[in-house]
């Protein structure tokens, strides 16, 4: 997103500048001119000495206004509003506008909201600030997602439609109908189970939302069209066929089916086609991707019209119908190795529209027919958030994970963490929690959906890469296959439960320390049992995870007498309970007195070294400065 940033005096240039780096390399930043000079990146406008440049802040906002996708201000409100009311024309069309104030308290999506992209804008400035969003938007207030965005994560495209009047109706809470032939139906989690959206078949639906292929009968009421790119147009045609002649065949062929253009997928035709002009610039103009599948590998596909002319002049019986089918069998699995049979046989594809020949004296001859793959495609790159919590409260969240929990597509986590971050998240992301135990099946599932093109956030509490979902996920990335590049992916640090600990008990890892699951669940406890007598008798300090269940009772009684065989019954240790949540108890004892009665799965067990002592309520592990007198 091109962005303008307008910062009038220096304290609202000081606030701009902790965000500068979030808004990217295409940010230009206006500021009134300085008799000291402005430094980069700031350009000035109002300067006396420079002829060329703005005369006010009125004439920068009116000259940069069509060149860029947003505006932020660091500006009062009603001031953005006075110079922004002149250049208004359309929510389509008008940028999105940001306002936050001089303390950098509020950040307000003014105008744009939904599809310019302002709401989201201001989510990401709040985020940086440590601010409030200010969302004044209807479905923001009922918790719904924005009808103008809903296929957007999933790559659709919108068509045509009464979008006010469906929004309207959704926004009463009024019966609203949906009609989907394809694509993935994730989409519906985001909405609350009690609206009347998610009926199955709402009996006087008062307007309709329509998800698919085809455009929709007319019903009499507002009807809104999202189509999910599931249409792969094969195409053979004639050297020197025209951009205009593919193009205009192929709107005639549609309409003729009552299929939708936006539902369009992409072309896909034979490898000698790969230089040909007209379809290269069809391709271009609507960003659609190219299939060039060589001749034996479309000849290997059934179609219902081959042709043994077409055979001789190419080898292959079948171009524009085999290519079609090709294409959207590979992109039904979401797999692209044609070259593999076992593709051609385990994909889903429907020919909608055989092939038909379109000629002109002029502008050249062509082929087409359409197949409908099983699942959509997307031009979107997905992308993996690894996301590390902390250990519960808001406030020990990195900034990094805020920014990534405010842009996820879908936040993935155990129901308890999905609870922790519920204030960070907003309508139209999807929420998907599951058990404990099934982190493997989290995994793949958050895997599967990157690779379909969705922003996804992986959460663990404490740090995701410390007993957390990190190692998961890209174990089972590497196992199937992955570049290192699609789905891209960033393992956000957290704090760590023995870092939340250290800092409630003062600094008992201020010398060398390990940590130690006691669960066996995943790692033999012979391993577990050769680990703790080595970090005995190596003198570590040591933090110990999940310690204790109810039915898991041993390896802790274990854990104690081999820790009071290398290391004095007076040694301390500390007890750290739910740390930075509700119920938070933090215990200290020594190694003879500790009860394992107060132990459980929610407790951090630490356990001091040789030269760990006590103050207070603090523990301290010395790291051998020398300071003259020993502590008391």
């Amino acid at each position: 997103m091109k962005l303008a940033l307008f910062a009038p005096s220096p304290r609202a240039r000081q606030l701009a500048n902790s965000l500068i780096p979030l808004l990217g390399k295409e940010v230009s930043c206006w500021s009134k001119a300085d008799p000291q000079g402005l430094p980069s990146p700031w350009q000035a406008y109002g300067d006396p000495k420079d002829p060329t440049a703005p005369g006010s802040l009125a004439e920068a906002v009116a000259q940069t206004w069509p060149q860029v996708q947003g505006c932020l201000f660091i500006l009062a409100a009603g001031s953005v509003v006075r110079l922004i009311a002149p250049l208004l024309q359309d929510k389509q069309r008008d940028p999105a506008v940001v306002v936050v104030d001089e303390a950098g308290r509020w950040a307000i999506s003014l105008c744009g909201g939904h599809v310019g992209g302002a709401d989201a804008l201001a989510r990401q400035v709040a985020a940086t600030l440590g601010a409030q969003p200010v969302l004044t938007s209807a479905s923001e207030g009922l918790g719904i997602p924005p009808l103008d965005l809903l296929g957007d994560p999933y790559g659709w495209r919108r068509g045509a439609g009464d979008w006010n009047g469906v929004a309207a109706a959704l926004t009463r809470g009024e019966p609203v109908a949906v009609h989907q032939t394809c694509g993935t139906r994730l989409w519906r989690q985001a909405w609350p189970a009690d609206h009347p959206l998610v009926a199955s078949s709402p009996p006087h639906p008062v307007a309709q939302i329509w998800i698919g292929e085809y455009l929709s009968p007319p019903t009499g009421i507002p009807t809104v069209h999202w189509h999910p790119r599931v249409l792969w147009v094969g195409v053979g045609c004639e050297r020197g066929t025209t951009r205009a002649w593919l193009e205009g065949s192929l709107r005639r062929l549609l309409q003729a089916h009552g299929l939708a253009f936006e539902a369009i997928a992409g072309l896909a035709t034979l490898e000698l086609k790969q230089n040909e002009p007209g379809l290269l610039e069809l391709a271009q103009a609507y960003g659609w991707p190219i299939e060039f599948f060589p001749a034996e590998a479309l000849a290997g596909i059934p179609v219902p019209h081959p042709s043994e002319a077409v055979r001789q002049a190419v080898g292959t019986p079948s171009v524009a119908e085999a290519a079609a089918l090709l294409a959207a069998q590979i992109w039904g699995r979401g797999d692209r190795a044609f070259e593999r049979p076992s593709c051609v046989a385990e994909g889903k594809a429907t020919l909608l529209c055989p092939k038909q020949v379109f000629t002109s004296e002029t502008e050249g001859a062509c082929t087409l027919a359409i197949a409908r793959a099983a699942q959509e495609y997307s031009p979107r790159s997905g992308h993996l958030w690894l996301i590390g919590t902390g250990p519960g409260d808001l406030g020990q969240l990195t900034l990094a994970a805020r920014m990534a929990l405010t842009q996820a597509d879908v936040v993935v986590g155990y129901q308890l963490y999905l609870d922790l971050v519920d204030p960070l998240l907003h309508p139209g992301q999807i929420r998907e929690a599951s058990p404990i135990t099934q982190e493997l099946q989290r995994a793949k599932q958050a895997i599967a959906w990157a690779q379909q093109g969705l922003k996804v956030a992986v959460i663990s509490s404490g740090d995701a890469g410390i007993y957390g979902m990190a190692g998961l996920v890209l174990e089972c990335l590497v196992r199937s296959g992955w570049d290192g590049i699609r789905p891209s992916l960033e393992v956000l640090p957290g704090i760590s439960a023995f870092q939340a600990a250290a800092a409630r008990l003062g600094a008992p890892l201020m010398h060398d320390f390990c940590a130690i699951s006691l669960s066996d669940l995943l790692t033999p406890w012979p391993v577990i049992e050769k680990r703790l007598q080595a970090a005995a008798a190596a003198d570590f300090v040591v933090a110990l995870y999940n310690p204790r269940s109810r039915q898991r009772v041993d390896p802790f009684f274990k854990a104690l007498q081999i820790f009071l065989q290398a290391r004095p019954a007076h040694t301390p240790v500390a007890l750290a309970r739910n740390l930075y949540r509700p119920g938070e108890t933090l215990r200290l004892t020594t190694l003879g007195e500790l009860d394992p009665e107060e132990v459980d799965m929610l407790t951090l067990v630490f356990i001091g070294n040789s030269q760990t002592f006590r103050h207070g309520d603090r523990l301290i592990t010395p790291r051998g400065y020398c300071l003259g007198e020993e502590p008391t």
